[in-house]
């Protein structure tokens, strides 16, 4: 543990995905001190370890953020739901668990905006070198990195017959929906190890703390970047009520998030500048792109009652032996019903035959989902979520005040682009037509009303706007690039800012066709490398001055 106001080489941000693959990679180095901050507490509750315990995080403020929109237009002027970890391992150590990467044109795609080295092919290799796949190596696929990847331990039959279903309406299998070709339908392969989830708090630095100069500090949050002049030298925080100050040698590093990472530029003086004036913020430089390009999976979900179906998550009295015995076969052998990530199936399809892409990704579901989860529902039954992949609106991330400690202002700006609305409702009919095919439909589960009245093209779209939401990817709001709303660079070095860098989902040029785990885990092996290939340059430089000074 360092001691407030210290120092130490490099200080990190953010214990989520990125940040702990940082403050493990970099602290392979014996010869550097690195300190993590994070503002949540340890990843020690069995509500993370038990991949069911997903369930109850939705809810559980301890180990989530529990933000939320402003009014959204889009949605009937709902305000939208938008958890985020607060705890180590971060968003990681609260979501369902889903090992996908999207898809080679979105990597393609940043290349193409003058970001050198973020093609596909050049990526790629960070995705491999992260990944411990229990399948085995392949071209996509490596062995022996830190993230455990599997198949699910205990999958429940219905994600099968989903897929069987989902064949019926004509969509073809894919057993590996981050190999070769992502289209298709099938299980998803899971962030889990013998029976229990595999955060990048698990997997990076739980094998790393004793490292003497790896300092994890949590329930520490970050209030501002420390800057003299145009030049990042520290962080100011907040730990056990006290105010504290940590000192970086080399670097700072945000890793907090496509919400807070921004929030932490502006509240630095680091941002628009009419904006941080609004809010008395003093400006240390203009950088108007920080919090532009907010734009996140906008997704709606169908449910279907099937009460004699009690196999499947429920609140009845069969459910709650259910969940007993599964919570008993969980402790005993970490196998059984509790080992489920809920969203088990799913996959990747086109919305029309036309789409050179897939456009949207389904999510099924072994239960009832109704808001996010945050509703008791009774019964039992299933649910199937649909999202648009690559939506064309786009929104902000503001600060609501000037105070560290307040939310962000959480703007996405939902189906704002008519394009967005049309997408989802093919995708909303492609859904209800694989519900339909006699592999699930022969099970006489019942759509619930909510979404049964919704018939036409019209009426489906009304139910979008009254039920949608995100499916909890928000990206975009430190864009990386060299336009004018570019927030950083190649290199995820800030623009204007020396020794200050941003790495995590608020990077992506443009969200990646899939969940986000998988591609903030590759962003940060990359980081990694940008940072030590800097000290390198760095020491080569300085040595080659000290030669010409002997000389």
């Amino acid at each position: 543990m360092v001691p407030g106001d210290a120092a130490v080489d490099y200080v990190i941000v953010g214990g989520g995905s990125a940040g702990c693959v940082l403050a493990a990679r970099l602290s392979e180095d014996p010869g550097v001190q690195v300190a993590l901050l994070e503002a949540g507490p340890p990843d020690a509750s069995v509500l993370i370890r038990c991949p069911a315990g997903l369930a109850v995080l939705a809810k559980n403020g301890q180990a989530n953020w529990k933000f939320g929109t402003v009014p959204q237009p889009g949605l009937d002027g709902r305000r939208g739901y938008v958890p985020r970890g607060k705890v180590l391992g971060g968003s990681s150590s609260i979501n369902a668990m889903i090992y996908a990467r999207g898809h080679r044109a979105d990597y393609d795609a940043w290349a193409a905006e003058r970001n050198a080295g973020w093609s596909f092919d050049e990526v790629l290799p960070y995705f491999r070198r992260a990944e411990h796949n229990e399948r085995g190596a392949d071209a996509f696929h490596g062995t022996g990195g830190p993230l455990n990847v599997m198949d699910l331990r205990s999958p429940h039959r219905f994600g099968s017959i989903f897929v069987e279903a989902a064949r019926q309406a004509g969509y073809p299998e894919n057993r590996d929906f981050n190999g070769a070709t992502q289209e298709g339908v099938g299980l998803y392969q899971v962030t889990h190890k013998a029976g229990e989830r595999f955060s990048a708090a698990k997997a990076y630095l739980a094998p790393n703390r004793q490292r003497p100069n790896l300092h994890v500090l949590t329930g520490a949050q970050a209030t501002r970047v420390l800057l003299e002049g145009r030049r990042a030298t520290g962080v100011a925080y907040r730990q056990d009520g006290q105010d504290r100050t940590l000192r970086a040698r080399r670097e700072v590093i945000l890793s907090a998030g496509a919400l807070q990472s921004p929030q932490l530029l502006m509240l630095s003086g680091v941002g628009p500048a009419a904006h941080l004036r609004q809010h008395g913020i003093p400006l240390v430089h203009d950088l108007p792109g920080v919090g532009r390009n907010l734009h996140d999976h906008v997704d709606v979900v169908q449910v279907i009652d099937a009460p004699h179906l009690t196999d499947l998550f429920g609140l009845s009295p069969r459910g709650l032996v259910n969940a007993f015995r599964g919570i008993l076969e969980w402790r005993r052998e970490r196998k059984g019903l509790l080992t489920t990530n809920f969203a088990e199936a799913g996959g990747f399809i086109r919305s029309t035959p036309e789409e050179p892409l897939p456009d949207l990704q389904l999510h099924f579901v072994i239960g009832k989902l109704v808001d996010h989860g945050r509703k008791t529902v009774f019964g039992h039954g299933y649910s199937c979520h649909v999202c648009l992949l690559r939506p064309k609106s786009r929104g902000t991330l503001a600060l609501a005040s000037a105070d560290p400690f307040a939310a962000p202002r959480i703007d996405p700006n939902f189906l704002q682009d008519p394009d967005d609305l049309r997408r989802l409702v093919l995708g909303f009919r492609a859904m209800r037509r694989i519900l339909q095919q006699p592999a699930l439909a022969g099970h006489g589960g019942r759509e619930l009303a909510a979404s049964a009245a919704a018939r036409d093209d019209a009426a489906i779209a009304a139910f979008i706007r009254s039920h949608a939401d995100t499916i909890y990817h928000p990206v975009g709001t430190c864009r990386m690039g060299g336009g004018p709303l570019d927030v950083v660079d190649a290199e995820l070095r800030v623009h204007g800012i020396e020794a200050l860098r941003v790495a995590d989902a608020s990077i992506m040029p443009g969200i990646v066709a899939g969940n986000t785990n998988a591609p903030v885990i590759m962003i940060g092996e990359k980081a990694a490398d940008l940072v030590r290939q800097a000290a390198n340059r760095r020491r080569v430089s300085a040595s080659a001055a000290q030669n010409a000074i002997t000389v």
